[in-house]
């Protein structure tokens, strides 16, 4: 099987091992200290790994449009996404 045409780069591995990280702390989480439903802005309940779904797949939307409406480093779109996802399981 022919893999040349995927970007592997550090940047992609890193990434790719943040998520894993994050599923196997969630994961550590709900066996340490079962999880509760919680009702915050959205007036729904909402447990740890929906908000953790909620704060990557807004991340995500703020990452395209850090890239695509401004010219600054798009690695300097962490922050916002940082702040994002503290604000989704703080308030969400």
């Amino acid at each position: 099987m022919d893999v040349s045409w995927m970007a592997w780069t550090a940047q992609t591995a890193i990434f790719f091992a943040v998520i894993a990280g994050l599923l196997a702390l969630m994961t550590a989480l709900a066996l340490l200290r079962p999880e509760t439903e919680r009702v915050g802005a959205l007036r729904i309940p909402t447990t740890r790994g929906d908000r953790l779904f909620v704060s990557l797949l807004g991340s995500a939307f703020i990452a395209l449009a850090w890239i695509g409406l401004s010219g600054l480093d798009p690695a300097l779109a962490l922050i916002p996404c940082l702040v994002y996802a503290a604000a989704v399981f703080r308030f969400v």
